[in-house]
Formats: structure tokens, sequence, C-alpha cells
């Protein structure tokens, strides 16, 4: 299910961030791949609707939220733990 969950999630940023899914990395940054503040708020909605999950993100201070959003790895690991700890 991990894989699976890992996939779905880099298909979701490469929609936002209008890429290949394969251009979408562990390591890349929201802002290597084009994303503006709007659409990572776009992409954590979207995110949230696919896994019915509650992110704790703050767009106007994302620095102090508890989601950690500086890699792509990061995000999924994220999404992967709050996807967990809903089962």
């Amino acid at each position: 299910m991990t894989e699976a969950i890992r996939n779905r999630i880099r298909e979701i940023i490469a929609e936002q961030a209008m890429l290949d899914v394969a251009q979408v990395t562990d390591g890349s940054t929201p802002e290597e791949l084009g994303i503006d503040s709007l659409g990572l708020v776009d992409s954590i909605f979207a995110l949230e609707e696919e896994f019915d999950i509650t992110i704790p993100f703050n767009a106007n201070e994302p620095e102090k939220s508890e989601f950690d959003i500086s890699s792509i790895g990061k995000i999924i690991a994220a999404v992967e733990k709050l996807v967990a700890q809903k089962a």
C-alpha cells in the first residue's frame, strides 16, 4: 500500500505542477518543480481529499507548520504518517 500512496502523491503533485510524474522525485522541492504558494495550497487540498486526511498546514507561515514541505520526499513521509494514523 505504501508504494501506491507514494505513487499517487507524486501523480497529484505532478498534475498540480503540470509536469510528467517522472520529474517529481523525493529530492525535488516544490520551488524546483515550479509550484508557487497557491499551487502548494491546491496540492495540499488535493492530498487531503484523495486520502481523507487533514494536513496541519499554515499557508501564511509554512515554516511554522507541523507539515514539512521542504521536499517531495518529506511531503510523502508526512502524508504516509497521517494515513497510517487514520487507519
